[in-house]
């Protein structure tokens, strides 16, 4: 895959209106390649993992993105991942900056790999990331989750995609 570029992510298959469906093909072990990718990084907070305010900062985020033309559908994710059981960090993939928020980019392989299920299985999900990352002689990378899917949207189409992404 080349430098910065995302496995493709169908927009338009979105009969919510809120999620679109994720179609799993394409995104399934391969290796990103970041340099200097620009990312929109964003905080929630949590109690014990559980996210309390995601939905007002991605709503914020969301409209920010817009409202500064740095969305682009063929370059969407959104990498999260714990700091603690009380706070989150997520990065959003911009094509721009944009005002009003903390801007960062982002360097490194990242190795994915596609899981379905329950959020409450993450525990198991972020050990096996971690195992791959060390079977290829990274054993102190990040670990990221892209959850494709909210809770609500996930009920609907049935299925709860979540694609790990480990440094490797």
């Amino acid at each position: 895959m080349k430098t910065n570029q995302l496995p493709h992510y169908d927009m338009t298959d979105n009969p919510t209106g809120c999620c679109p469906r994720f179609h799993p093909e394409g995104w399934d072990g391969v290796t990103l390649h970041f340099m200097d990718k620009p990312f929109l990084r964003a905080e929630t907070r949590s109690a014990m993992h559980v996210p309390l305010n995601m939905g007002k900062v991605f709503s914020r985020v969301q409209a920010h993105v817009e409202e500064a033309g740095g969305f682009d559908p063929d370059d969407t994710i959104v990498m999260s991942r714990d700091l603690s059981p009380w706070k989150s960090e997520h990065l959003f993939a911009v094509s721009k900056p944009v005002q009003d928020e903390e801007m960062v980019t982002l360097s490194g392989n990242f190795i994915t790999k596609v899981f379905e299920g329950p959020y409450r299985e993450a525990k198991g999900w972020y050990q096996e990331m971690k195992d791959m990352a060390a079977a290829r002689g990274k054993t102190d990378g990040e670990v990221w989750f892209f959850y494709t899917t909210c809770p609500k949207c996930a009920n609907v189409y049935g299925k709860n995609y979540v694609v790990g992404l480990a440094e490797v």
